[in-house]
């Protein structure tokens, strides 16, 4: 392979990593708010993940298109986790469980999730109904529409969540309680209203990354979330756990370096990459890059 080929190949895999960066930071960012917020490390969030993706999908396969299905995966995404807000894990902060007791449930609620979604829609890998657009030929590189979009998306999502916690009364809140809990709640902030707002956003942007990596993948399937959450949790220590903006830079970085190691260990190896860096950073940095709060 003579320079200019490998300069190619190297701006191509580049791209298709900003575009899978650009979903796991999207999904990154409400797993650490539920951490920085709630301390809670959610386990089943790639399992809400892809249940975001399959409400979408069988909206759209009824003939909605894909825009309002998103809404509508979205909301029923942030359903799910309201109401596994109100039965699980306000009666275990009530009962002051420790975090080895949330993580073992989060576990056993992503098992839950995952195995209603094959009893329901079964094993077989679904499709959006939508139309298939060529790839953008641009200087030798082939620019798919839908990654194009993904980053587009993913870029407007974030610029929303920003003004949110950083203009709005409730991002104000949430930023409070992330801080310090015990001093928010005697400072009259209404604690339970944001853990209900935190639920809120996480199921937005968690559905929203759901679909984005199906239509990157072009196929919706049971396990996608499972299989994206190493690298969600690679972001997140990567960029600071609580740190909702580093765990953007940190699946960003993490979705770079997976396609870029493609050429040199194979496709098999991707979440391998994720592992590595989240192993090297715990050793060299623990606290990540940066500091971990709102």
């Amino acid at each position: 392979m003579d320079t200019s080929q490998l300069i190619l190949e190297t701006v191509q895999n580049l791209f298709n990593g900003l575009a899978i960066g650009s979903v796991i930071a999207l999904a990154s960012v409400g797993l650490t708010l539920t951490y920085g917020i709630l301390r809670l490390s959610n386990f089943a969030h790639g399992d809400f993940l892809t249940l975001g993706a399959y409400l979408t999908w069988l909206v759209n396969s009824q003939g909605l298109n894909l825009g309002l299905s998103v809404v509508v995966g979205a909301a029923g995404t942030v359903l799910a986790m309201l109401i596994s807000e109100y039965l699980l894990w306000k009666p275990m902060r009530d009962r002051r469980a420790t975090s080895t007791t949330l993580i073992i449930i989060s576990i056993g609620l992503a098992l839950f999730l995952r195995n209603g979604i094959l009893m329901i829609w079964g094993a077989n890998n679904q499709r959006y109904n939508i139309p298939i657009v060529q790839a953008q030929e641009i200087f030798g590189l082939r620019l798919a529409t839908d990654r194009i979009w993904a980053i587009i998306l993913a870029v407007v999502a974030i610029f929303i969540l920003h003004l949110v916690l950083q203009r709005t009364k409730i991002g104000k809140a949430m930023r409070a309680v992330a801080d310090n809990l015990d001093l928010a709640r005697v400072s009259g902030i209404n604690v339970e209203q944001v853990v209900r707002w935190t639920w809120v956003i996480t199921g937005i942007l968690t559905a929203l990354g759901g679909v984005m990596f199906g239509l990157i993948t072009t196929t919706v399937r049971p396990n996608m979330g499972w299989f994206l959450i190493l690298p969600m949790f690679s972001s997140v220590i990567l960029g600071g756990i609580g740190n909702p903006y580093g765990a953007i830079a940190g699946g960003l970085v993490i979705g770079v370096a997976q396609e870029l190691s493609v050429p040199w260990l194979g496709s098999n190896y991707k979440l391998g990459v994720a592992l590595l860096i989240m192993i090297v950073l715990l050793l060299v940095r623990p606290q990540g890059l940066f500091k971990g709060t709102l």
